[in-house]
């Protein structure tokens, strides 16, 4: 059965939105390294709508030296609202979406990884699809901003897998059901 990882960079006051103003003093080999070893695993990428069309705009005209992994894998987009994907290689899971990522974890094929996608990883959460959560929590208060925990009304139990501080003070953090 494949699993659904989510990665993601927080702030040490949990702020998960825009890390591309904040994240990147932080990054070294050793996030590389913890990031290869999350994607090693996985064949596809599941995004929410909104982490699909900012990724679309820019990876298809990239000449970034990732820019043809990302656009290569395969994509799967949840959204009630996206009637269309344009980026090579992209599937849309609408509708009953429990039961399209059920499915989904149930075929053949390596992990479903997710980076970003705040508002999909919730969903996840609550409903108990979520396998893995990798949180990069980084040495940093942004003070503004989406916080990864703000849309989760009720508590969800998890366990510490492991953990790891990195030289530049981003502690690694994977978190796993608790039950």
């Amino acid at each position: 059965m494949r699993k659904i990882i989510s990665s993601l960079f927080v702030s040490a006051d949990g702020v998960a939105e825009a890390p591309q103003t904040w994240h990147s003093p932080y990054f070294n080999d050793e996030m590389g390294a913890a990031i290869g070893t999350a994607m090693a695993t996985s064949d596809a990428m599941l995004l929410g709508r909104v982490q699909y069309e900012e990724f679309a705009a820019h990876w298809p005209t990239s000449d970034d030296e990732f820019a043809e992994f990302m656009n290569n894998q395969k994509k799967y987009v949840v959204t009630n609202t996206l009637t269309q994907a344009d980026w090579n290689n992209t599937e849309i899971i609408t509708g009953d979406v429990q039961a399209g990522l059920e499915t989904l974890k149930a075929s053949e094929g390596g992990d479903l990884a997710i980076t970003g996608s705040l508002t999909l990883v919730q969903s996840l959460l609550r409903t108990g699809l979520l396998d893995q959560l990798q949180l990069f929590v980084h040495p940093v208060i942004v003070g503004k901003g989406a916080r990864w925990f703000d849309n989760l009304d009720d508590s969800i139990e998890v366990k510490l897998a492991s953990l790891e501080t990195f030289s530049t003070g981003v502690i690694n953090q994977i978190y796993t059901p608790a039950k």
